[in-house]
């Protein structure tokens, strides 16, 4: 049996490392989802996803406040 040529080798790699980062970005696409993130004086913090009631109520105050800001004339 022959030894694989070199440049095989390194092209198998490269595609084992390709696929595996592929396959990374396909789960990270996946499971990222919108949420709302709320920060308390205490330190603590609490998400909250955009399908919960808290959720929808933080993402509708939030964009009101992007609308108001919107309007605001520039400097």
């Amino acid at each position: 049996m022959t030894p694989p040529k070199p440049h095989r080798v390194l092209l198998d790699r490269i595609s084992g490392y390709a696929d595996e980062a592929a396959a990374y970005m396909r789960r990270r696409r996946v499971a990222r989802r919108p949420f709302a993130r709320l920060y308390y004086p205490d330190g603590r913090s609490a998400d909250h996803a955009d399908d919960s009631r808290v959720g929808a109520e933080l993402f509708t105050a939030a964009g009101r406040l992007i609308e108001v800001a919107g309007k605001r004339p520039k400097p």
